[in-house]
């Protein structure tokens, strides 16, 4: 790293720019972006020391360090031959590299493609190309294992856009130069996409992945196989991750959904409530954890689980039931005097949660949680829980 900005990564950028202007505009965004990025790409900087900015936004359209890992677990084989068609920064082609893969990193801005090369010039099997993708499969004359390509979520006017073949590029218009340069295909996607909608689109997929967090879910991941026929059902999975790895991975097909008969309840106190991450959400397991584990639901459209069990495989939140009440007014009046402090959480009603929160004179806490919910027949309930 530079001198100049090892003698100054801990001072304001925003003073350094005052006194130092743009004589040193390329060594403040470097300790600018150290700082703002962190705790996103914080293995990748202490791995490689020089790591360059090219631009602010190249860091903020960075994958994370913790999703270019769960990428490159994605790649079969260890000493694959790979082509990340719309690199960037280079974080997810890096994560494979690291992982022994042969890979060649493809961005069209020449200033990032460049960065790219000094970046990871000492990095084995690792090739940085400046060029539009969509030239480039057509043109390359080469055969990979692996193809990964993250399109942008905007058109080509720079509208927002909830459809795969909207994106920028349209991968579903490369398809035919994608099955001719390679094995398998990773597509990182939007997290807004349909499943089913996807699935129409990519025919060659075997699994769609909903990737996220134990708050949001974070992208759409499509794997397809150009090698081998697709499945009838493809494998939908739910992986929640953190910054250890894998928390959850639940797995099923669209037919097993279908065949899951849920029973419906209210929970008593002492049981347990299950609300299942936003990944499984957006997979759209609506009914199938549930059933597996033997429990009950509250709702057709309240996509809460209970049961006298504590599962510590459920793939959710778990909390323990202290109430449960009818939403009278009667309780709501004297709800504040028993639970004060207590986090809200509105599922399948018909007042908000911020709404509600001020209509019962609670504030925020963080061992307790109220879920306001309709009931399985139509009648709705407050039920207090405590976190486990």
């Amino acid at each position: 790293m530079d001198p100049w900005i090892i003698s100054h990564i801990n001072d304001d950028p925003a003073r350094l720019r005052l006194k130092y202007g743009a004589e040193y505009a390329r060594d403040i965004l470097q300790i600018e972006c150290r700082r703002k990025y962190a705790a996103k790409l914080g293995p990748v900087l202490e791995q490689l020391p020089d790591f360059e900015f090219p631009t602010a936004l190249s860091g903020e359209q960075s994958t994370s360090w913790p999703l270019a890992q769960w990428h490159a677990s994605l790649v079969r084989k260890p000493d694959a031959t790979v082509v990340d068609l719309t690199a960037g920064l280079g974080i997810d082609a890096y994560a494979m590299a690291c992982r022994g893969c042969r890979v060649t990193a493809v961005e069209r801005d020449s200033e990032v493609a460049a960065a790219m090369s000094r970046n990871y010039a000492g990095v084995a099997g690792f090739e940085a190309v400046c060029a539009d993708c969509r030239e480039y499969v057509r043109t390359c004359g080469r055969h990979f294992d692996v193809a990964f390509i993250d399109p942008a979520r905007r058109d080509a006017a720079g509208r927002r856009v909830f459809a795969l073949d909207g994106c920028e590029p349209d991968v579903t218009a490369m398809l035919p130069d994608l099955r001719r340069i390679c094995d398998t295909l990773i597509v990182k996607a939007s997290p807004m996409l349909d499943v089913a909608h996807t699935l129409r689109l990519m025919p060659d997929a075997h699994q769609v992945i909903a990737l996220g967090t134990t708050t949001e879910c974070k992208e759409l991941d499509v794997v397809c196989r150009f090698d081998v026929p697709a499945p009838e059902q493809p494998l939908i999975r739910a992986v929640t991750v953190n910054a250890g790895g894998v928390v959850s991975d639940f797995a099923f097909t669209r037919a097993d959904e279908a065949a899951a008969e849920p029973r419906y309840g209210v929970p008593r106190p002492g049981e347990y409530v299950y609300d299942p991450y936003p990944a499984v959400m957006k997979a759209g397991a609506l009914k199938l954890p549930g059933c597996l584990n033997g429990l009950s639901k509250l709702h057709a459209n309240t996509h809460l689980w209970f049961g006298p069990q504590e599962l510590t495989d459920f793939p959710g939140h778990r909390f323990r039931v202290v109430e449960v009440l009818p939403y009278a007014s009667k309780h709501i009046k004297r709800y504040a005097a028993a639970h004060p402090r207590v986090n809200v959480t509105a599922r399948n009603f018909d007042v908000a949660a911020d709404a509600l929160r001020r209509k019962l004179g609670v504030t925020d806490a963080s061992d307790q949680r109220l879920f306001a919910v309709t009931g399985p027949d139509g009648a709705k309930y407050l039920i207090t829980c405590e976190n486990v």
